[in-house]
């Protein structure tokens, strides 16, 4: 079996096995999500979900992201951990 060949086989086989995953960040659409994930890094789930509530009731889109002071947006994302690089990692995503 060639490597492509395996490769389309395990995603067939991770398909029927996971047909839907269940994303566990709260998000509301793929900006969200990403934010998320961003956040998501040596942090729990939990912890993400307790953060990014009030973290998008703030910055609602990403050009408010990238304008937000940085230490106002590490102050909201503290909990999180390796919080300045996660501020610096998010603004700069949204720019």
């Amino acid at each position: 079996m060639s490597k492509m060949n395996k490769i389309k086989f395990i995603c067939k086989v991770l398909d029927q096995l996971f047909p839907h995953p269940e994303i566990p960040l709260k998000h509301k659409d793929p900006y969200t999500l990403l934010i998320a994930v961003l956040l998501s890094a040596q942090c729990t789930d939990v912890r993400v979900n307790m953060v990014t509530p009030a973290l998008f009731r703030r910055y609602k889109t990403a050009a408010e992201f990238a304008v937000a002071p940085i230490e106002d947006l590490e102050e909201a994302i503290r909990t999180t951990g390796f919080f300045r690089s996660k501020a610096k990692n998010i603004q700069n995503c949204c720019r």
